[in-house]
């Protein structure tokens, strides 16, 4: 069962790892992203990261929807983490995902300021739009005693 999706350039640290873990009462994550899969150090470093007693797997954006769309997953109580818009987006249309909450995204010179720890490109609100036009709840969020705030009100 999926208990959360987000996404946060940081991927699993501190905040991840124990204050979301804790509230969605997640007993797996997933950190879908290309990147890791093929950074020995970076795994390293979210290995670290991971709460005791909390399964860690890392995939691909298309072994993780090939995972989710089998079930095998469907026995944890999964909390999904990615690095981009792009990749929450991909996971939500072809994994039946229907909410994602935005955590932290990098300021660019090509980002926009949505929120105090949101930035997104041209590009990715168009994708978070879309998201929303189909029905799915995007929200935005650090830390899960946040007031939730719709992207929708927002944008």
């Amino acid at each position: 069962m999926l208990v959360g999706l987000r996404v946060d350039h940081r991927l699993l640290h501190g905040q991840v790892a124990f204050s979301w873990t804790s509230a969605l009462g997640a007993d797996c994550i997933l950190i879908a992203n290309i990147a890791v899969t093929n950074d020995n150090l970076r795994k390293t470093a979210i290995k670290m990261a991971k709460p005791a007693g909390t399964k860690l797997v890392i995939k691909n954006i298309e072994d993780s929807i090939k995972a989710l769309n089998s079930g095998v997953t469907d026995k944890y109580k999964l909390f999904i983490i990615v690095e981009s818009v792009k990749d929450a987006y991909e996971l939500m249309t072809k994994a039946d995902i229907h909410s994602v909450t935005l955590g932290g995204t990098k300021a660019t010179n090509e980002t926009k300021n949505i929120s105090k720890a949101v930035n997104l490109t041209d590009e990715e609100i168009s994708l978070v739009k879309e998201l929303i036009e189909r029905g799915d709840e995007v929200e935005i969020r650090m830390v899960p005693t946040d007031k939730k705030m719709l992207a929708k009100n927002v944008l």
